[in-house]
């Protein structure tokens, strides 16, 4: 959304409204709105919907119902994981927000794996679609000033169709980064008026600066820097994504082994620096490497910085040394 001290980049996406440690302020003392447009969505349709994508992600959707929803993770065989996508189960399908850089890429993939028998459809409708995300501990407030009261409080993933200035949305409880704060799913027609409803009741515009900032304060990781072909779904702490008790599934062999045998040996950890640093750098203790650095971002003041590591000790020094933990996880 466009607005005042807007600043976008060549793919459309704003970048920053001019006030981006106002906003990250915000998000932990107020409440901010934040443009997502730019991720996947993708509406999955069929009688064989639900069957097809617990055979295909890690959650167990097969016991989930219209207007529930959750986490679940796209891996390959050997478990490493491809991306985090939150599901939508509606009455007729199923609606997945997926990473922008992954998006096509799962479609295809999900193409790939029809049988000829299955009664379904996989259809990209990120181009038919707005998506926000609010977060911050008044996001309650503004559902109330809504006349939204019912879906307070009500589990992660329920979601509701609604009309605000009476405009249809579907909203959601969890805002990407986290199980609080909600998500809107609205048409294009009806974005800009929503987005000026949300920012005149006292939401703070994010744009994407602040938001990667957000995301490594909140513990998400992002597909090419803390989920990649390095690490698998375990080692990522997408604990919460994953059915422990459902059938067979891509990548449900290797993620078994790991857990029967105790093969989880590194871990994302979320650490405090002292300085810059890029991705990809070594970590060290006492000259030893013990990992490296996946993601980085200014932290809540800009004179921190904060980032996550990947560490294969558990405990013991590399533990003492990261000492600040915001990967949500086992």
């Amino acid at each position: 959304m466009v607005g005042a001290g807007a600043r976008a980049s060549d793919d459309g996406t704003i970048e920053s409204f001019g006030n981006d440690s106002l906003a990250l302020d915000a998000a932990f003392d107020g409440v901010v709105v934040t443009d997502l447009t730019h991720f996947g969505r993708v509406r999955v349709i069929g009688d064989d919907r639900l069957h097809f994508l617990h055979n295909q992600t890690t959650a167990n959707f097969e016991c989930l119902r219209e207007g529930e929803g959750c986490d679940t993770a796209f891996v390959t065989p050997t478990a490493r994981t491809v991306d985090i996508a939150h599901a939508w189960v509606m009455k007729n399908a199923v609606i997945l927000l997926l990473s922008p850089t992954t998006y096509n890429s799962i479609i295809e993939m999900l193409n790939k794996y029809f049988f000829f028998s299955d009664k379904v459809e996989v259809n990209d409708i990120t181009k038919q679609t707005c998506f926000f995300s609010l977060f911050g501990p008044k996001s309650n407030q503004i559902m109330e000033a809504l006349n939204l009261h019912d879906i307070i409080g009500q589990p992660y993933g329920t979601h509701r169709h609604y009309n605000v200035d009476g405009l249809p949305v579907t909203i959601s409880v969890g805002s990407v980064l986290s199980e609080d704060g909600f998500s809107f799913l609205l048409s294009p027609s009806s974005a800009a008026s929503v987005w000026q409803t949300l920012i005149g009741l006292g939401a703070v515009p994010m744009g994407g600066n602040g938001w990667e900032r957000l995301r490594v304060l909140q513990g998400r990781p992002a597909p090419g820097s803390d989920l990649t072909n390095e690490f698998n779904v375990l080692e990522a702490g997408l604990w919460r994504a994953i059915s422990l008790n459902k059938g067979c599934y891509k990548g449900q062999e290797t993620i078994s082994r790991l857990i029967t045998y105790d093969g989880v040996k590194q871990h994302l950890w979320g650490v405090r620096l002292s300085g810059p640093a890029k991705p990809g750098s070594k970590i060290t203790v006492d000259g030893k490497k013990v990992g490296k650095l996946t993601s980085y971002a200014l932290g809540k003041r800009t004179t921190s910085t904060l980032a996550w590591a990947i560490s294969g000790n558990k405990q013991g020094t590399a533990e003492r040394r990261f000492s600040l933990v915001v990967l949500r996880g086992k």
